[in-house]
């Protein structure tokens, strides 16, 4: 019974980890970059708002870098440009619809309200401390071997009964860089964890 219902959250999980492979290669060749603070210039155009990343990646085969915003709403929305106004954003918009996404309109990504995605402000994170990359989290475990493309995958049961995995810890000065590279394999949901919070909780 137990090997059944480990398969069936393996099947679960694959089903939503595939769609989010679909941009995998865009996001590791830096077409597609995931956005956790705006930073100037701050006016975009933005080309579509989904509740999950695109299953067809084809659908931005023209351009050559899309960022990509994960709203507190749920939305992620897509934005091509960086321009210091609205009127050199707006006089964009034309080139952007002739491409094909006739929907694009003119943005203010600092109005954007994302996802925090670190479980540790980014401003408060101690570059000499330790901390993991949260990749996933199941209430029943899964083989480490599921986690084929991470190496040193590392497994916690926490109180609340949630089996959860991680990268190997790093210092401060290395995890948003490890978060960016994990992302970039498809984990789009993974955040920053202090490891001290999970280590006494580790399965060896």
């Amino acid at each position: 019974m137990k090997n059944l219902i480990v398969i069936l959250v393996l099947a679960l999980f694959s089903l939503t980890a595939g769609a989010q492979d679909k941009l995998a290669h865009l996001r590791t060749a830096k077409r597609v970059i995931t956005i956790d603070q705006p930073t100037a210039p701050y006016y975009s155009v933005q080309i579509l708002a989904l509740k999950n990343p695109p299953s067809d990646a084809a659908f931005f085969e023209k351009l050559d870098e899309v960022k990509e915003y994960p709203g507190q709403d749920g939305y992620i929305r897509y934005c091509v440009g960086s321009f210091a106004s609205y009127s050199e954003a707006n006089a964009y918009i034309e080139t952007v619809k002739s491409k094909g996404y006739d929907e694009a309109f003119v943005v203010n990504t600092q109005r954007f309200k994302l996802q925090v995605n670190s479980g540790t402000n980014a401003k408060e994170i101690n570059p000499n401390k330790d901390y993991v990359v949260q990749l996933a989290a199941f209430r029943y475990p899964v083989y480490l071997t599921f986690f084929e493309n991470v190496k040193d995958v590392y497994e916690y049961r926490l109180n609340d009964k949630i089996f959860r995995y991680t990268t190997a810890p790093v210092k401060g000065s290395q995890v948003r860089e490890l978060l960016s590279e994990m992302k970039g394999l498809g984990y789009n949901k993974a955040f920053i964890v202090e490891y001290d919070k999970y280590a006494p909780f580790r399965i060896e």
